[in-house]
């Protein structure tokens, strides 16, 4: 279960309004035996001129917005 995305991918947000998300960092927790357990991306977007930093994206919100 390796990473889909890479970083600096580029994808939109769902509703009324999108935001333009890119991909900046990916984390990946394992358990006590050395097995993947869990695969998050985090993702930042503009609003108002501030940066907006999202640290539980999955991939299937990264698929949808592409």
């Amino acid at each position: 279960m390796g990473a889909k995305y890479t970083i600096g991918q580029q994808y939109e947000t769902r509703g009324k309004h999108p935001d333009l998300c890119t991909v900046v960092d990916i984390h990946r927790t394992y358990n006590q035996a050395g097995e993947l357990v869990k695969l998050r991306y985090i993702s930042t977007h503009e609003f108002l001129g501030q940066t907006i930093t999202d640290y539980d994206v999955v991939e299937t919100t990264i698929a949808r917005g592409i």
